[in-house]
C-alpha cells in the first residue's frame, strides 16, 4: 500500500468511525422517541422502523450503477447530505408524515453511503491488506456506536423531548463531518485506481454480469441466510425469546447486548490473525458452527427457568457467540465480494451485495416477530439452528468456485513472491560465467 492510499484510508475510516458515533446517540431510543415522546404510536414507530428498509430496497439497485460511473466520492457525499437531514428532520418532525418523510431520507442517505465507503475502502486499499482494513472499519463502528449509545443515554429524558433534538442534532453534525471528511479525500493515482473507475459504456450490464457470476450469486445467498439468522434476530424473536421465554429483564437484555459489542470490540484484531492466513470459505462455516452452538444455548435458557442465573449466563453467552463470529466476519466477507469484482463493477457488487443485506434485515425481523408473537418458539430456535447449519454447507459449497487469489490473499501472494524469487536466482544463476 502507498502512502497516498494509506492517508486516503485513515481519513475514511476516521469519518466512518465518526458517523458511527453519531449514530449510537439516537439508534437505541428510535421507537421510544416517535412511540412515547412525540406520542404517535407504536405502530407509527414500526412504520419508520419498516421505511428505513423500504428507502434502501428503493435506493440501492441503482447505487452501484452511479458509483461505477461516477465514482463513489459524489455518491457518498450526497449520502451524507440526505442523512443529515433526515436525521435533524426526525428530531424536529412532530407529525406522523414529517417522521415518515425525515425517516425515509435517512434511511436513503445511509443506504446509499454504505456501498460508497466500501468502494472507497477497496481502491484505497490492496487484496492483501483489505481483510484488515474491513476488519478495522467493523470494529470502529462498532466502537463508535457502543460509545455514542452510553454517552446518548445519558443524554436522554423522556419527558423532555428537546433532549432527544439534542440527540439528533448530534447525528446530523456527524453525517456531515463525515461527508467533509470524505470530501477531501484524494483516491490515489494509481493503475489499479484509474482502472477501477469506469467509462459509462463499461458499467452498462452490470446486473447481467453479476448474475452470471455464480460465486457472487452463491455468495449473496450466504450472506441473506447469513444477515437473516443474526442481525435479523436481534431486536425481534432473540429479544422477544429472551423476555417471555428465558424470563429476563430488559436490563439483562441491555447487558446481553453490550456483550456482543465487547465480543467484537474485543476479539477483532485477535481474530483477525487468526482467519487472514486461512480459507475465507471455511471461515464461513466456521461461523456457521458457532451461531449453531449460540442458538442451542439460546434454546437451552428457555428450557430451564428453575435456574435463573444458568439461563442469564446462557442467553449472554449467545449475544457473546453472535458478536465472535461477527469479528470473524468483517475481514472475511467484504472483502471476498471486492475480490469477486471485476475492477469496473466493484460499485455495482457492493451494492448488490448491500441490497442483500437489506433484503434479510427486512424479512428477518417480520419473520422472527410472527413466530414470537405467535408464540412457536421452538420452531422459531429449531429454524434459526438450521438456518446456521446452512450458513456452513453454502460457505463450503461456495468455496469450490473460489480461486486461490480469493480464497486466501495473503497466501497467494506470498507464493507469487516466491516464485518471482526463485526465478530472479534462477536467472541469476544462468548468466554466471561457467568454469571450464
Amino acid at each position: 500500500m502507498t502512502t497516498a492510499m494509506g492517508a486516503a484510508l485513515r481519513r475514511i475510516q476516521l469519518g466512518n468511525a465518526l458517523s458511527a458515533f453519531g449514530n449510537g446517540f439516537t439508534v437505541p431510543f428510535l421507537f421510544i422517541y416517535v412511540s412515547q415522546v412525540r406520542n404517535l404510536g407504536a405502530s407509527t414507530a414500526g412504520i419508520v422502523l419498516a421505511t428505513f428498509a423500504v428507502a434502501a430496497l428503493v435506493v440501492l439497485p441503482l447505487t452501484g450503477r452511479v458509483i461505477d460511473r461516477r465514482g463513489p466520492l459524489p455518491v457518498a457525499i450526497a449520502g451524507t447530505v440526505s442523512a443529515a437531514i433526515g436525521s435533524m428532520g426526525l428530531g424536529l418532525a412532530d407529525s406522523q408524515s414529517l417522521v415518515v418523510a425525515a425517516a425515509a431520507a435517512l434511511g436513503a442517505g445511509i443506504a446509499v453511503i454504505q456501498p460508497s465507503l466500501a468502494t472507497m475502502i477497496v481502491w484505497c486499499s490492496t487484496p492483501t491488506t483489505r481483510s484488515r482494513a474491513f476488519a478495522m472499519q467493523f470494529f470502529l463502528n462498532n466502537l463508535g456506536l457502543g460509545v455514542g449509545g452510553l454517552l446518548g443515554g445519558q443524554l436522554v429524558d423522556t419527558s423532555d423531548p428537546s433532549s432527544f433534538v439534542r440527540l439528533f442534532a448530534i447525528e446530523s453534525a456527524m453525517f456531515l463531518v463525515l461527508g467533509a471528511a470524505i470530501a477531501t479525500v484524494r483516491l490515489p493515482k494509481v493503475p489499479k485506481v484509474e482502472d477501477a473507475v469506469p467509462t459509462d459504456e463499461s458499467a452498462k450490464g452490470g446486473w447481467r454480469s453479476l448474475f452470471a457470476d455464480r460465486a457472487m450469486v452463491q455468495l449473496c445467498v450466504l450472506g441473506f441466510v447469513m444477515f437473516f439468522a443474526c442481525y435479523g434476530q436481534f431486536e425481534s424473536g432473540l429479544a422477544a425469546f429472551a423476555v417471555e421465554v428465558t424470563r429476563i429483564s430488559p436490563a439483562t437484555l441491555g447487558i446481553a447486548l453490550a456483550a456482543n459489542t465487547a465480543a467484537i470490540v474485543l476479539a477483532q484484531f485477535v481474530v483477525l490473525k487468526l482467519v487472514e492466513r486461512r480459507r475465507r470459505s471455511r471461515v464461513i462455516a466456521l461461523v456457521g458452527l458457532i451461531w449453531t452452538v449460540a442458538w442451542i444455548a439460546a434454546g437451552v435458557s428457555g428450557l430451564v427457568p428453575g435456574a435463573h442465573g444458568v439461563a442469564t449466563a446462557l442467553l449472554i453467552s449467545t449475544y457473546a457467540l453472535f458478536g465472535i463470529g461477527e469479528s470473524m466476519l468483517s475481514p472475511t466477507m467484504a472483502p471476498l465480494v471486492a475480490d469477486l469484482a471485476p475492477a469496473r463493477l466493484v460499485g455495482q457488487y457492493n451494492s448488490a451485495f448491500a441490497l442483500v443485506k437489506q433484503l434479510a434485515l427486512a424479512v428477518g425481523p417480520a419473520v422472527g416477530g410472527l413466530m414470537a408473537g405467535g408464540g412457536m418458539y421452538v420452531a422459531y430456535i429449531a429454524m434459526l439452528i438450521v438456518c446456521s447449519l446452512g450458513i456452513s454447507a453454502l460457505a463450503l459449497r461456495m468455496g469450490r468456485r473460489l480461486t486461490p487469489e480469493q480464497e486466501t490473499p495473503l497466501r497467494a501472494s506470498a507464493a507469487r513472491t516466491g516464485t518471482a524469487e526463485k526465478a530472479v536466482v534462477v536467472e541469476e544463476t544462468d548468466r554466471m560465467p561457467v568454469s571450464v
